[in-house]
């Protein structure tokens, strides 16, 4: 465990949170000018250096967007391009599962269009009009920004550049933009960043605040940005993105067009005036062909057509948005992943995509998407999908998780794939299988909330938490990755009420923000493990909930996704002095495991870090062997590439322990919140030996990503037990008959 200062409110870094302080302190440009007036070339200094030179280093997870997720550029030195045509590949041939991919394209599909898969320069799969041309709308910004690269290449323009340095009249008309003092203060970084502060349309709008203090999405902003590169150039950007990278690319006039300004007067200083915020038409081969350019950092063939460091710049979020405020609420966390024009997956927003995945986004889901991990490129245009969430990024997720997670089911071996089909440990002796009531008297409440992890607290009521949502109705204003609720009644007359304390309510979307992995009463005192801080830590209320502490430490060492084992009514039957803990064996919450592993502390010193110690395994009579040192633990359970989240509770009428763990595999793009399977697992003894109570790979509904069976729901005589999931994403309740052996 590892000791961090700070009491009360403490807030422990999360891997985002370390990479916004490892940027915080990188000083310096990332694209220097040098060289003399004549022709220079641009000095490109590596903006990576930099950042692990400025302790950037510290961030877990985010170096590895670079070095260590698989197959990169610098994996792939005899990368294929492509001529007039790309050459083909089944998915098979390049390690990817068709069925995700076909899940993904049928995705797409409900939006109609078109839409191709190249992986290692090949194309995979393709649907749609291959020909026809798509208004590609804020996709616009991704293709045109490449201009900029062109220009630091060239030594035309840096980064840090005055924008007024360029055009004179930058934010002008209206004249009330001079009076504030800013203009000349906004750099091209701050228009290619959207932080210069104009309003969002294409046209000659105000500034709204000063430059790099705020995020907001603008037209303008990328617009003005358009007009320094044209004056820089002198000529038109249409010419130059022809003649410098789409014909080297291989993209014809047929291919991609650039409409007249729709915002602005048709010149400037003699030259065509175009504009970034939108204007491009395209098909999705030259979509894809300007996304295998990026994958290739800037290369095309043996040519380097844009500067590599300005490439890697825009896949990463940009270090000096890491914590602005966004001025409105519509595009999510957005400052934490964007970067010049594009965007990115580095905080981990969608949980399946890998963190150095960044697209092209425009008006009718246009994209085009680069996974330098992955070796993959994607691009898809037409009419837009179905909005069922006001996240910004939900709507991705069930196009581009199934296309990620093909990569990885795509190099298994079929008995990888069906491993969790099987039931991982025997038959219980005492529950012989469950009856589920039917689907449709499933108790769901609180939309688009899930987690729900439970405890029986000891005012009868059960405490709980959600993530990724807005509870129970009425509904808090905004979205949580952490939000705290009192339920109380038995299902089927169950209510919730939501808590709204400073100290433990947080933002943030799936593994970008802390969660709730485990609560517990004991004592009269809450606690809580929360993960995604870069493994787990643990808070306390003494108040049911309404004020909170953070301990000043954490689990550093596996145990990412703590969970605790419930008793009855403020702990009450307890079978001893201890609290127990159980945990897949890992740092993080999103990565199955191969075996659970198991902790406990006495009740009365749980927030003290020397308290805890580890199960070590069974000493020569059976009984278990406890250990101070974590590197010690044993496995408490084994079901290889499965240990998942889940949650324990102890049986008073069976004397038995129950054990709910949700199976991570799905076949829907969306995970087991709507198709999966799960096990319940029982034993006589917290650390086993545990046996199979019921199992399947395939409920039939979704079973959520986790799922607990709280005591208070569970009948007199023991046979009716009620089931808390978050299937659907929902608040959702089950009951179910336990059918037992002859003498139980």
């Amino acid at each position: 465990m590892q000791r961090d200062g700070g009491q009360r409110g403490a807030q422990l870094a999360d891997p985002a949170g370390l990479a916004a302080a490892g940027y915080r302190r990188a000083r310096g440009g990332d694209v220097a000018g040098g060289g003399d007036p004549g022709g220079r070339r641009t000095e490109v200094r590596s903006d990576l250096a930099g950042l692990a030179a400025a302790g950037y280093s510290a961030a877990r997870g985010w170096l590895t967007l670079f070095f260590s997720l698989g197959t990169s550029f610098a994996a792939v030195p005899s990368a294929e391009f492509p001529g007039a045509a790309w050459s083909k590949a089944e998915p098979a041939e390049v390690g990817l599962a068709e069925a995700r991919l076909l899940q993904a394209r049928d995705y797409a599909l409900t939006g109609g269009g078109s839409g191709r898969i190249v992986r290692h320069g090949r194309l995979v799969l393709a649907w749609g009009d291959q020909a026809r041309l798509y208004d590609l709308k804020s996709s616009s910004k991704s293709i045109g920004v490449t201009a900029l690269g062109l220009a630091l290449l060239d030594g035309k323009v840096r980064l840090d550049d005055p924008a007024i340095r360029h055009h004179p009249d930058l934010g002008l008309p209206p004249e009330g933009n001079r009076e504030t003092g800013w203009l000349p203060r906004i750099t091209l970084r701050h228009l290619a960043n959207q932080v210069a502060g104009f309003e969002k349309p294409g046209g000659y709008g105000k500034v709204l605040f000063e430059p790099g203090t705020k995020w907001l999405y603008s037209d303008a902003g990328p617009n003005w940005l358009a007009e320094c590169l044209t004056l820089a150039y002198g000529r038109d950007l249409n010419e130059v993105l022809t003649e410098r990278v789409f014909i080297p690319l291989g993209i014809r006039p047929a291919d991609l067009r650039w409409r007249e300004n729709a915002y602005r007067p048709q010149e400037i200083n003699g030259v065509k005036r175009r504009e970034f915020g939108s204007g491009f038409s395209a098909n999705v081969d030259a979509m894809a062909r300007l996304g295998y350019l990026y994958l290739r950092e800037g290369r095309w063939g043996g040519r380097q057509i844009l500067p590599t460091d300005f490439v890697r710049l825009a896949r990463a979020p940009a270090r000096e948005l890491a914590g602005l405020a966004e001025l409105d609420d519509k595009h999510g966390n957005a400052s934490e992943h964007y970067s010049l024009l594009w965007w990115n997956n580095g905080d981990g927003t969608i949980s399946e995509l890998p963190r150095d995945a960044f697209w092209s986004w425009g008006l009718y889901d246009s994209l085009i998407v680069v996974i330098p991990s992955l070796d993959l490129v994607v691009a898809r245009a037409g009419q837009g999908w179905k909005r069922t969430s006001d996240e910004h990024f939900d709507v991705l997720k069930p196009f581009l998780e199934p296309i990620a997670l093909a990569a990885g089911e795509g190099s298994r071996r079929p008995t990888q794939v069906a491993r969790s089909a099987v039931p991982p440990v025997p038959p219980s002796p005492v529950i012989r299988g469950m009856t589920w009531a039917p689907a449709a008297s499933i108790l769901r409440l609180a939309p688009g909330s899930d987690n729900w992890p439970a405890t029986w607290g000891d005012d009868d009521a059960l405490y709980t938490a959600y993530g990724d949502g807005n509870g129970f109705k009425p509904f808090v204003p905004a979205k949580l990755s952490l939000g705290l609720a009192r339920i109380t009644g038995v299902p089927p007359q169950v209510g919730g009420v939501n808590l709204t304390p400073s100290e433990a309510e947080f933002r943030g979307d799936g593994r970008s923000g802390r969660k709730a992995s485990g609560m517990l009463m004991v004592d009269g005192v809450l606690y809580l493990l929360a993960r995604n801080l870069d493994n787990a830590q643990l808070a306390w209320s003494r108040d049911r909930g309404r004020t909170w502490e953070w301990a000043p430490w954490k689990f550093t060492t596996s145990f990412g996704c703590p969970t605790f084992l419930n008793f009855g009514r403020n702990y009450a039957g307890a079978r001893d002095r201890f609290v127990y803990v159980y945990s897949p064996d890992g740092d993080s919450a999103y990565v199955p495991a191969d075996r659970m592993v198991l902790a406990r502390a006495p009740q009365d010193r749980l927030t003290a870090p020397e308290a805890w110690e580890y199960f070590a395994g069974r000493d020569a009579a059976g009984g278990p062997r406890w250990s101070r040192a974590v590197a010690d633990r044993a496995a408490v359970f084994t079901h290889p590439g499965n240990c998942y989240r889940g949650g324990v509770t102890y049986h008073p009428g069976l004397r038995r322990y129950l054990w709910c763990q949700v199976l991570p595999h799905s076949t829907h793009p969306q995970g087991p919140r709507f198709q999966g399977g799960f096990g319940i697992y029982d034993a006589p003894d917290p650390w086993g030996p545990w046996t199979t109570a019921y199992f399947t790979g395939n409920w039939d509904v979704g079973p959520g990503e986790s799922g607990n069976l709280p005591t208070k729901w569970m009948s007199g005589d023991g046979r009716t037990v009620h089931l808390l999931f978050s299937g659907d994403d929902h608040f959702s309740v089950r009951a179910a008959n336990l059918e037992l052996h002859g003498n139980n």
